[in-house]
């Protein structure tokens, strides 16, 4: 990857992420979901997706199974695990995105890093995702700074690149990632893996850092992420921003469900309720 100094890039969003943020109602937040492409199965995985935008989903961040998931708490790690145990591929992700585009035209954007990318090779992952209608890209692992390859493939195929700033993150960067990310700019809540937290440690968070992105992210909406497991997570903590991000609380309710032969009703209650609160 390329580390030479940023140059001007080209920025632009899908048109089914633009209408999400266009059609927003002004009392309502934009509700994105992480479920890992393949967790609890393939077939699985392009059911939950569509069932998730039925019961509130504004956009799905469609986890690239890893083995060395970096960033990934626990949770997210074990159904990374899981996916490729049962042999869950690349090319498959593709394929439940274009399973889904028959019914859907949900936003969907693809999270994961830089390794498996590199060794599927970056013109193909980009070329499939544009045929499959993958909407964006989240590469955890590639600074903005450091972006330079992913950067040039991501212009070449119209596949927008989506940022993350954290609290830790300068004011000079936040603008940096604001003027680079296309769609939405995804705010860490809280420094360290995924995985869902308090309510207290979120709110807490939140305090200290909302103030700073409403300052220097004022190009891109705004998302707000890792460790929402409630409604009242997500209002709180989304509260001066245009919506929320969960990912680790739905694959724990999953598992806490599977046993049961109508998990994937009650699981659907579960994100209805973490939407509209019941």
């Amino acid at each position: 990857m390329s580390t030479s100094p940023v140059t001007p890039a080209k920025t632009f969003s899908s048109e089914r992420m633009k209408r999400v943020f266009e059609n927003r109602n002004a009392s309502s937040k934009v509700m994105n979901l992480f479920i890992t492409a393949g967790f609890p199965s393939k077939e699985d995985t392009a059911e939950l997706i569509l069932g998730y935008e039925k019961n509130g989903a504004d956009i799905i961040e469609l986890g690239m199974p890893f083995s060395d998931p970096l960033a990934d708490g626990p949770t997210i790690q074990y159904s990374s695990e899981k996916s490729i145990e049962k042999g869950f591929v690349m090319d498959n992700i593709f394929e439940i995105v274009a399973e889904v585009r028959k019914q859907s035209q949900i936003p969907i954007v693809l999270m994961g890093y830089i390794n498996p990318v590199i060794h599927y090779g970056v013109d193909k992952f980009f070329i499939k995702s544009k045929e499959a209608g993958v909407d964006g890209l989240i590469l955890p692992d590639v600074p903005v700074e450091e972006s330079g390859l992913i950067k040039l493939a991501s212009e070449e195929h119209e596949i927008p690149l989506i940022y993350l700033v954290a609290p830790n993150s300068t004011d000079e960067r936040m603008k940096l990632v604001d003027e680079r990310s296309g769609g939405f700019v995804y705010c860490v809540s809280v420094t360290g893996v995924t995985g869902a937290r308090t309510g207290n440690e979120v709110d807490e968070s939140v305090k200290r850092f909302i103030e700073r992105i409403n300052k220097n992210i004022t190009r891109n909406p705004v998302l707000i992420g890792f460790g929402i497991s409630s409604h009242k997570d997500a209002m709180k903590i989304s509260e001066k921003a245009d919506g929320f991000v969960v990912g680790s609380a739905l694959i724990n309710n999953i598992r806490s469900l599977e046993a049961d032969k109508n998990w994937k009703q009650k699981h659907f209650q579960f994100v209805h309720a973490l939407k509209f609160g019941s």
